[in-house]
């Protein structure tokens, strides 16, 4: 017997869990028990190698089959070999900090200090960036191209980003000896904190630029160009690589990001690829039937009108809609009809009208239709 708890346990998961299932378990508990959070217990500190344990075998492959079959004997001396002890901190940072998210350590980097064992951390990417884009259907429809006029940090020319003053350069920081951190013991783990004085950086600037202040950036209008695909929708995002702030000397710039907004249309209503649209006829033309020039985002196209339409019906005009966005062909627009009320009749036409209505109550019956409503609701 080991003494060890069984690796499922400790991560609190079955054991047909799936890797991601697993990853996000172990997440969970590093965040949880992290000594930062849990300052002077003893219990937490063992609970979080605990964890990295098991994660070690279990978020591989190939050593959670082992274990699945031989258990911990799997990886005890003489066996298979391939689990690991971690004796501090910074080795369960080297192991799985990766897994936080992104090249600088992600949350763990936050929560160690923000940098790897015995060095600090690299320059900083440069800020990404958000716009809203205000679209017409028009230009949805086509796709476009904008340029627009945005401010964003610019690395300083005068000093070229570095933030001392020209003829200078940063020195290294005395507080941190130009590692970016500050180590302390606690427990049997090593803690490493960021510098407060040069915040990581390693360096300190002693004699700042007069152009920038010091922070090796300043703020500076310029022109980005934004291509638009045709089909966009509202809420989508476009992203434009490297348009976003500046970042530190040998670190990449941000991105810039818009937010689709599509203007109201006087004429269309919007749904997906499909457009609504009404168009008010008379009477005579939906009794009669007609054929009519209905208007798209493209021009106008012919419409007919059956004898008999009925006000309400939907017609379907295939392929007049906006664009799918994957470049899978259009959408239809879809057209409902409804009777046009005259407002101002002649004398000609209000007679034609009763002479209508005359005939209309002899073909119902001696009681008109709205009589035959009454009777049904009473």
């Amino acid at each position: 017997m080991t003494g060890k708890r069984d690796f499922y346990d400790v991560l609190g998961v079955e054991r047909n869990a799936s890797q991601d299932e697993i990853k996000r378990a172990y997440r969970k508990l590093a965040l949880k028990y992290h000594p930062d959070q849990n300052k002077d217990d003893a219990e937490a500190e063992a609970r979080f190698k605990e964890a990295a344990e098991a994660y070690d075998v279990l978020g591989d492959a190939d050593k959670r089959q082992k274990y699945d079959q031989f258990g911990h004997a799997a990886f005890s001396q003489g066996g298979f070999g391939g689990g690991q002890r971690f004796g501090n901190i910074e080795d369960i940072f080297e192991a799985f900090g990766d897994i936080f998210g992104g090249g600088g350590g992600g949350i763990f980097a936050d929560l160690f200090g923000g940098g790897r064992r015995g060095g600090r951390r690299g320059p900083r990417a440069g800020r990404d960036l958000k716009i809203a884009l205000d679209l017409t259907l028009e230009e949805i429809d086509e796709g476009v191209e904008r340029t627009i006029s945005i401010k964003r940090q610019e690395l300083c020319g005068e000093c070229g980003g570095n933030g001392a003053r020209k003829g200078t350069s940063p020195v290294q920081c005395p507080g941190c000896g130009g590692r970016g951190q500050i180590h302390r013991s606690q427990g049997f783990f090593t803690m490493a904190t960021t510098c407060p004085r040069c915040r990581g950086a390693g360096k300190v600037i002693e004699n700042p630029c007069d152009k920038c202040g010091g922070n090796g950036r300043r703020t500076e209008r310029g022109d980005v160009n934004i291509e638009v695909p045709a089909g966009v929708e509202e809420g989508m995002r476009i992203r434009v690589p490297g348009a976003g702030d500046a970042g530190e000397p040998g670190a990449p710039r941000g991105d810039l990001y818009c937010l689709i907004r599509e203007r109201e249309h006087k004429a269309f209503q919007r749904s997906g690829p499909d457009l609504m649209t009404e168009v008010p006829f008379s009477y005579a033309q939906l009794a009669l039937g007609d054929k009519v020039e209905i208007p798209t985002l493209r021009g106008r196209v012919e419409m007919n009108i059956p004898e008999g339409t009925p006000s309400g019906k939907v017609f379907r005009l295939r392929g007049q809609g906006l664009p799918v966005l994957d470049g899978r062909g259009r959408g239809d627009q879809l057209v409902r009809v409804f009777i046009e009320v005259p407002r101002k009749l002649n004398d000609r036409q209000k007679e034609l009208l009763r002479e209508f209505a005359e005939i209309e109550q002899e073909r119902s019956g001696s009681r008109s239709f709205f009589e035959k409503i009454v009777d049904y609701f009473n």
